[in-house]
């Protein structure tokens, strides 16, 4: 269903990409503050690669296998000058923002990214990539960036999950008088503090008040229901990274390198770097002790136990004994 809205959204929104890459591409606004300022090259081109990590060995805890499985949502950005900000961590999501973490539809967003064009001049072009259906798998397109306009922001959706993203805010491709060659980043699940579930699966659920856009962590949120939450992990391993490099050629003659990928189709198997992130045995409490049982006069026997809520993984702590047994005086006796 998340993908058929995204689908939707997008083809809708056809026209919408048309206009904003038509009409922003030639504003020229000057970016406000006391950030130095870029004079390198009047444009630039880049080619921005996203590749997902989001594997069972690295996240075996409720990793989703179905219903719908590990995936990911289409790539949506923009490049723009400092007074615009699709996304900040600590600061609260805007409504755009919170319709694609929670279930993937962009014209908000999109319509969001417009406005900021019009009105402060602050976005010279916006870019889009396919989606990827797996957690495991890569997708790419082309950017455009100036001197006014040298910073890039994206976001792209955890599928399925209450209302976490992966993205980047204001990666700045431009260092004083030349365009940098290549920029590579390890991503992180954030949180846009507008679901309060705790899971992948979890039901819609409306953070009231409205929280600020929080980095998931190891640690926190600090509950064992979190599909995040791995306590023996000092931080998370990279759930995705994005690597960006200059186009130097026509962008069609370009092919973004995939070293060590073995392919196929969109999904790839990165064996070389995936980590094998230690799931621990979960157990349920103790039942209640039996009945007593035994013959008269002497002692008798009661037992309690448990089940399995987690099953270990990639050499975690295994499971404790589900059954336990303790002497005890038989009320009914034969």
């Amino acid at each position: 269903m998340v993908m058929e809205n995204l689908s939707a959204a997008t083809a809708s929104g056809g026209a919408l990409w048309t206009l904003l890459l038509a009409t922003l591409g030639s504003t020229a606004g000057q970016p406000l503050g006391e950030e130095s300022v870029c004079t390198a090259r009047p444009l630039a081109k880049y080619s921005i690669t996203f590749t997902g990590k989001w594997s069972q060995t690295a996240f075996p805890k409720q990793y989703p296998l179905f219903r719908p499985p590990a995936q990911w949502s289409s790539l949506l950005g923009a490049a723009h000058s400092s007074d615009y900000s699709m996304w900040r961590k600590n600061e609260y999501a805007s409504n755009g923002l919170r319709d694609f973490a929670e279930r993937g539809e962009a014209w908000a967003l999109m319509k969001e990214i417009e406005a900021a064009g019009e009105k402060l001049q602050s976005v010279h072009a916006v870019f889009s990539a396919p989606a990827i259906p797996s957690g495991t798998g890569q997708t790419s397109t082309e950017l455009e960036v100036q001197p006014r306009h040298s910073l890039v922001s994206f976001v792209v959706r955890i599928v399925p999950s209450p209302d976490w993203f992966v993205g980047v805010d204001s990666v700045d491709l431009c260092e004083g008088g030349h365009w940098k060659e290549q920029v590579a980043l390890d991503l992180y699940p954030h949180d846009a503090g507008t679901d309060s579930g705790f899971t992948f699966s979890s039901p819609n659920f409306a953070t009231i008040p409205q929280d600020t856009v929080t980095e998931i962590t190891s640690s926190s949120p600090s509950h064992p229901a979190n599909s995040f939450y791995y306590p023996r992990l000092k931080s998370l391993p990279p759930i995705a990274r994005v690597t960006l490099v200059r186009l130097r050629q026509s962008p069609r003659a370009f092919f973004p390198p995939a070293p060590d990928l073995a392919s196929r189709g969109n999904e790839i198997v990165d064996s070389l770097s995936v980590p094998e992130t230690p799931l621990d045995c979960e157990v349920s409490l103790w039942s209640s002790w039996g009945l007593c049982g035994g013959p008269c006069g002497k002692l008798g026997a009661k037992s309690r136990t448990r089940y399995v809520r987690v099953q270990p993984a990639n050499n975690g702590t295994p499971c404790p004994e589900l059954e336990e047994e303790a002497e005890c005086i038989p009320d009914n006796c034969v």
